[in-house]
């Protein structure tokens, strides 16, 4: 169910995390049309603890202007990362991150401004990451189960299976949804190091995160896929067929550098 913004403290259902502060990023590029200033208020007096840093990718119209006024209603509890460019959802992430780790986050994370992601499973992803220590990322599956609410075009079903299989050789894990705008991770050394340079698959950044949590320490055992009980596809998204095959020829690059690099190296010594 997604968050009722009439909600006060009063009202909403009482959540107690030992996580320590959590900061949620939110990459925004032309939102001011269908950014839902009221469920992010609302999620503020629900999840207790839980802070939100929005970042403007240099965007052309008011969105910058609603995220400020949004700060400025709870300075305490959601701040604004103004980029003075537009370098795209990847980089606005990762900026993003870096900036929530600075702040002292012990969890941080991303979702989607467009909540297609209700913003109430930030919190069942926090009583996953509370009772299982060894969890350090944890990210939402959109997997069209019994009783779920999966709203889902069919070319972005295709799409998305597309990504996962490209997702599964370059991971080497049988995962089952990358794309998914909800995802949430400890901050730990590895993530630390795998934020240190700008992603290279565009569109596919999630996927190439996940590769080098792995390559700096993040086992496959800390990796959590959590089916979501909603999910919907939102109109207005931005992600082009020509970005999608861009980031698709990408990442068949950064597959290649990761599986393929280190066989042709081992065999230079043989």
């Amino acid at each position: 169910m997604r968050i009722d913004p009439t909600l006060t403290a009063a009202t909403a259902p009482s959540f107690s995390y030992s996580t320590g502060r959590t900061i949620i990023v939110v990459p925004c590029y032309n939102e001011a049309q269908r950014l839902d200033v009221g469920a992010f208020h609302a999620a503020l007096e629900m999840l207790p603890g839980i802070d939100f840093l929005f970042v403007d990718d240099g965007s052309r119209d008011a969105t910058l202007e609603r995220l400020q006024d949004m700060a400025k209603r709870a300075p305490s509890r959601i701040s604004v990362l103004a980029l003075p460019r537009n370098g795209g959802k990847a980089e606005a992430v990762r900026q993003g991150l870096i900036e929530a780790t600075a702040r002292g986050a012990a969890i941080t994370g991303y979702w989607d401004a467009d909540l297609a992601t209700p913003l109430d499973a930030i919190g069942d992803m926090l009583r996953v990451l509370n009772r299982h220590d060894h969890v350090e990322v944890i990210f939402g599956s959109r997997r069209p189960l019994l009783g779920h609410k999966i709203e889902r075009a069919d070319n972005r079903r295709l799409v998305s299976r597309i990504c996962n299989a490209l997702a599964r050789v370059a991971l080497r894990m049988p995962i089952g949804d990358t794309q998914c705008g909800a995802k949430m991770l400890r901050a730990t050394p590895s993530l630390t190091r795998a934020l240190a340079a700008p992603f290279q698959a565009g569109w596919l950044f999630d996927i190439e995160l996940f590769s080098r949590l792995g390559t700096n320490g993040t086992t496959q055992a800390a990796f959590y896929e959590m089916p979501l009980a909603e999910w919907y596809e939102i109109p207005g998204s931005k992600v082009s067929a020509r970005a999608v095959l861009r980031a698709g020829v990408q990442m068949l690059g950064l597959i290649a550098e990761i599986r393929i690099a280190p066989l042709a190296q081992r065999a230079a010594f043989l």
